[in-house]
């Protein structure tokens, strides 16, 4: 986070706004955007989306990560896989966009207890396997050409329901958080595990 605080000020001055015009456009007020500007306060994501509207920019750029191409092709050959938490996946789109692509394996047994939530919105569609799908108090099977669509602020939790596994698109809006930090690895700050 240590880019953010001379990027917030850069912003504000390529957009011409006093201190106060820009707190007052983003919900903030100008003592506190002048620490944030300064690095005595981080920002959360709430403020960096308030900003980003207010300065007609990215969240990416406010937190200094190099743009994304405007087109891309990812082909097969190239994807490399990682694991992450049990789960295999495949990024299948560009870094740096607001909204992310992966291919994802998941096996039988692995983090179907992981409850998460955190905010943005995500979509998957089964290719092969089984899924179980959590949504809330709601549970779900997912078969191959199904699909769910849901915000993530709900709890949610996904397994394989066959010893197989199962495979499956995935894309998700989590303002560039890394994969690993997804449903598809370890923990991330403020997510929930429980066992329900």
């Amino acid at each position: 986070m240590p880019v953010v605080a001379p990027q917030l000020r850069d912003l504000r001055r390529r957009a011409a706004l006093t201190l106060e015009a820009a707190a007052r456009a983003a919900g903030l007020s100008p003592a506190h955007l002048s620490r944030l500007e300064t690095g005595q306060r981080q920002p959360s994501l709430p403020m960096l989306l308030a900003l980003a509207r207010t300065y007609g920019t990215t969240v990416s750029e406010l937190l200094g990560e190099t743009p994304a191409e405007r087109h891309s092709v990812v082909r097969a050959a190239d994807m490399e896989p990682t694991a992450a938490g049990g789960w295999t996946y495949w990024q299948a789109g560009a870094p740096g966009r607001g909204m992310q692509a992966l291919r994802v394996h998941v096996p039988h047994g692995a983090q179907g207890d992981i409850v998460r939530v955190h905010p943005g919105e995500e979509w998957l569609y089964v290719l092969t396997g089984r899924l179980r799908l959590r949504l809330g108090d709601t549970a779900y099977a997912l078969a191959p050409g199904d699909s769910a669509h849901f915000d993530s602020l709900t709890p949610h939790r996904i397994a394989a329901a066959d010893h197989g596994g199962a495979d499956f698109l995935f894309v998700h809006t989590l303002l560039q958080s890394p994969a690993t930090a997804l449903c598809l690895g370890g923990p991330t700050q403020g997510d929930r595990h429980d066992g329900t």
